[in-house]
């Protein structure tokens, strides 16, 4: 099975890393889904939350803004001024 490698990181911490099936993120011109034989793509991220589906179904959340979102040979990288994970309900 394909899988991302994801790093989700702010200005000054890693917040979220690791093996993702899917990634949803908000950008400037909206929100993007990203799956394993992406296209390269570099994004602007717009304010609001990155959403990682790991390898084993788990969502893990995060708040981001003011930064942005590349992706190259299913590597996501997501980098944001302010990121933290949300509260898991």
């Amino acid at each position: 099975m394909a899988e991302l490698s994801v790093s989700v990181v702010s200005a000054d911490h890693e917040v979220w890393s690791g093996k993702a099936k899917q990634i949803i993120a908000r950008t400037t011109e909206g929100e993007i889904g990203i799956l394993p034989g992406h296209e390269p793509i570099l994004a602007i991220l717009g304010t609001g939350d990155v959403r990682v589906t790991t390898v084993d179904g788990q969502v893990v959340t995060a708040s981001a803004d003011d930064g942005f979102l590349s992706v190259e040979h299913d590597t996501v990288t997501v980098v944001a001024r302010n990121a933290e994970l949300a509260a898991q309900g």
